[in-house]
């Protein structure tokens, strides 16, 4: 089941998070920050466990930012991840997003959601607050990928 994070999460969605980032899969999340961003992100839940996280940022008007999606290991291939990219979709659709985008060093799996590859050029220099915390700032060597979206009235 998908549904928003609550405050009890925030602990189990820190350690699904930190588990990818301690590979240099993505950028760690404090405690404080996950609090403060709580309204993020969506959680996929099954039988009382945290299985699953992912955030939709909102970055500038009309652009949002997919971020921290994170599957348990033991769950991987099974479809939770694009179910909970697909949430964030809808929502960015609702408020009235037209464009949603990704750093990621998993490209194909946000080309099959409809992703294209995009210049990091041609994103505003605002999304880059994040990156000045990463060790490989400036030598960023993810991909980025944006997906038009039309907005529901």
């Amino acid at each position: 089941m998908i549904r928003k994070a609550r405050l009890i999460d925030v602990k189990a969605m820190q350690a699904l998070i930190n588990q990818y980032a301690d590979t240099g899969q993505m950028l760690p999340r404090a405690l404080n920050e996950l609090y403060e961003h709580l309204r993020d992100f969506h959680v996929y839940e099954e039988n009382g466990s945290l299985i699953g996280v992912c955030a939709l940022h909102v970055s500038w008007d009309g652009l949002a930012e997919i971020r921290s999606l994170a599957v348990r290991h033991d769950r991987l291939k099974r479809g939770i991840g694009a179910e909970l990219v697909r949430q964030c979709l809808h929502e960015a659709a609702d408020l009235q997003m037209t464009r949603v985008f990704v750093l990621t060093y998993q490209s194909e799996f946000f080309k099959k959601l409809g992703f294209t590859e995009v210049d990091k050029k041609e994103l505003p220099h605002k999304i880059w607050t994040d990156c000045l915390n990463c060790v490989k700032f400036p030598n960023c060597d993810e991909s980025s990928l944006i997906i038009n979206i039309a907005p529901r009235p």
